[in-house]
């Protein structure tokens, strides 16, 4: 797969909504199983600029409070959710339930059911399509949602058979008035340097990592001292942040699955994070590509993306909190590994013992 960075706006690129249509048809005679966003990259703008040219043909704009749809397609049944960034992709099966939006917090939201499990940033959500498409195994219907750079932030695949009045109705209750077959997309944002190292008061920044009393407290943390996630583990107590081979993805996936114990694994991208729960079992390598493909649960890591690996240690009022994060080239979060926690809170012995046989 082709993960070139992010291309230009469509005015930059020079091509109408009539000459990338053209061009993405041919492209599919030529590679029909070629990926909408593979063929993007190819084409040289964003998915959803892609996506929109097929307005009124199979795809319809939507015009929503998307936290207001969100909480609306439980009735829609059984939906294969996926979340991913350039390098991770997470796909689970399960349902929309027990939404909640948090209005007071930005548009901030949550779903919560046993199988979908998410945390929604709806401000970063700039369109959203309904998607009806042939498949080799029949009709297939989806939600897609995109930010403001035209990369996909989430998308709903439902599974059910005669879900299709419900999610018409839906469509129906959503639709834009305007069903225009181009999207404008804003570059993306220029690296934000991060203050040299010696501009830093790292033993502030040290004694409040120690004084954590919950890992949610962690993002507070690196805004006060204004350090990046990367920075802040390169700078943080050797006690709390070990750098590791990039290669601890695939044993930290192959160890747990051995073990049969429970995991969390976080996919995320600015719009939406992306929470596997539970046991692991079919870890395979395709090529490049590291996956998880379990039913009701597939993962899939393109290993060259990942860049850096650090094992990380938090106090809370419950215990050390132990994960394993991941980044690409840019620092930007891949994904996170931690073990998932049983009602009493106690770290598990099991994921300790992986994360101190990382190197």
């Amino acid at each position: 797969m082709n993960h070139a960075a992010t291309p230009s706006p469509l005015t930059d690129a020079g091509y109408s909504a009539a000459d990338i249509a053209e061009r993405w048809s041919a492209l599919q005679r030529e590679e029909p199983k070629l990926r909408i966003r593979d063929a993007a990259d190819r084409l040289g703008v964003t998915e959803v600029q892609l996506l929109a040219t097929r307005c009124g043909n199979g795809v319809t704009r939507l015009a929503a409070d998307w936290g207001e749809l969100i909480q609306n397609l439980e009735p829609l049944g059984e939906a294969m959710a996926l979340t991913r960034n350039a390098v991770a992709v997470n796909e689970r099966v399960g349902r929309y339930r027990n939404v909640e939006i948090f209005r007071a917090h930005t548009h901030m939201g949550q779903v919560l059911d046993d199988g979908i499990d998410l945390r929604l940033f709806l401000g970063k959500w700039k369109s959203g399509f309904a998607v009806v498409e042939q498949t080799p195994r029949g009709e297939r219907v989806s939600l897609q949602f995109f930010d403001a750079r035209g990369n996909a932030v989430h998308k709903a695949f439902f599974r059910e058979e005669g879900l299709r009045p419900a999610f018409d109705a839906l469509v129906a209750r959503y639709v834009a008035v305007h069903q225009l077959p181009v999207e404008a997309v804003e570059p993306p944002d220029p690296p934000v340097a991060e203050i040299p190292d010696e501009d830093i008061d790292v033993a502030g920044f040290r004694a409040g990592w120690r004084a954590l009393q919950d890992t949610h407290d962690f993002m507070a943390l690196t805004r006060r001292f204004k350090v990046s996630r990367t920075q802040a583990l390169r700078l943080a107590d050797p006690e709390f942040a070990r750098r590791v081979d990039v290669g601890a993805y695939r044993a930290a996936l192959e160890a747990a699955a051995a073990s049969g114990e429970r995991i969390m694994v976080f996919v995320g991208n600015p719009g939406c994070i992306q929470i596997h729960g539970g046991r692991i079992e079919n870890v395979k390598i395709l090529g490049d590509w590291l996956n998880v493909l379990d039913e009701g649960f597939n993962l899939h890591v393109f290993e060259p993306g990942l860049a850096q690996a650090w094992v990380v240690r938090k106090p809370t009022v419950r215990g050390i909190v132990t994960g394993v994060e991941f980044f690409d080239a840019a620092g930007e979060s891949v994904s996170i590994l931690h073990a998932k926690r049983d009602d009493s809170g106690t770290p598990p012995k099991f994921w300790e013992d992986i994360c101190h046989g990382l190197q």
